[in-house]
């Protein structure tokens, strides 16, 4: 593809982008922006984001993005809870802390794990459910994102290294699926994620760093 059929494709699929993907955009990046500052609202800006992809990647036939936002979906619930939970001072529980060898052992065992069981259910739907599939590209983007939210929740550090892994990858494979704003959209989180990456590790360095709750009282 030559860089002025790139332009021509991305003028006319931001002409086509509705108004599902608009919001779905905006509340991605402000669940980013809230994740980036510790805050609790990460989670039910994400969920709007979620929700509404799984139906938008059910219908581009990104099945292994909509398994990973129907699994954002479930662990936003659990890290919501988690965020949430408050000592008998009235301060979170949870802390971001960093990762040990054993840990990051199996940060990427549950990445493999991922990797190898949708990249196998892609190959085999991709002839008959779902032929527009890129299974090595959709099971790479799939696992990294389901360990970078598996680790978010424990409020782990590694958790943008995987993030941004994701956010590389879903750059052109939203492109060549015509969702265009999405492919911007994964651009704007790949920036995010790198200044989420060091704004966690000088929390995590920070003496006495506390995170910002502003509606965990709901719990």
């Amino acid at each position: 593809m030559t860089v002025q059929e790139i332009i021509v494709q991305f003028i006319e699929g931001m002409k086509n982008t509705g108004a599902l993907e608009y919001v779905a955009v905006f509340a991605g990046i402000a669940s980013v922006w809230f994740s980036r500052k510790e805050n609790i609202w990460v989670y039910p800006t994400g969920l709007i984001n979620t929700i509404f992809y799984i139906y938008l990647s059910f219908k581009g036939g990104l099945l292994g993005e909509a398994s990973v936002n129907f699994y954002y979906t479930i662990m936003s619930i659990y890290g919501w809870i988690l965020w949430a939970k408050k000592d008998q001072s009235h301060r979170p529980v949870l802390h971001i802390t960093g990762s040990d060898k054993k840990e990051w052992f199996q940060h990427l065992a549950f990445f493999a794990a991922f990797y190898i069981a949708i990249f196998f259910a892609l190959t085999y739907l991709k002839k008959d459910f779902a032929p527009e599939a890129i299974p090595w590209a959709d099971a790479f983007a799939s696992a990294t994102a389901y360990t970078g939210m598996w680790l978010m929740t424990k409020k782990k550090v590694e958790s943008w290294y995987w993030w941004i892994a994701t956010n590389i990858a879903s750059v052109p494979l939203y492109f060549v699926k015509h969702y265009v704003f999405t492919s911007v959209f994964y651009v704007v989180l790949l920036v995010m994620a790198v200044f989420g990456l060091v704004e966690w590790i000088r929390r995590k360095n920070a003496p006495n760093s506390t995170a910002v709750n502003p509606i965990g009282e709901i719990f």
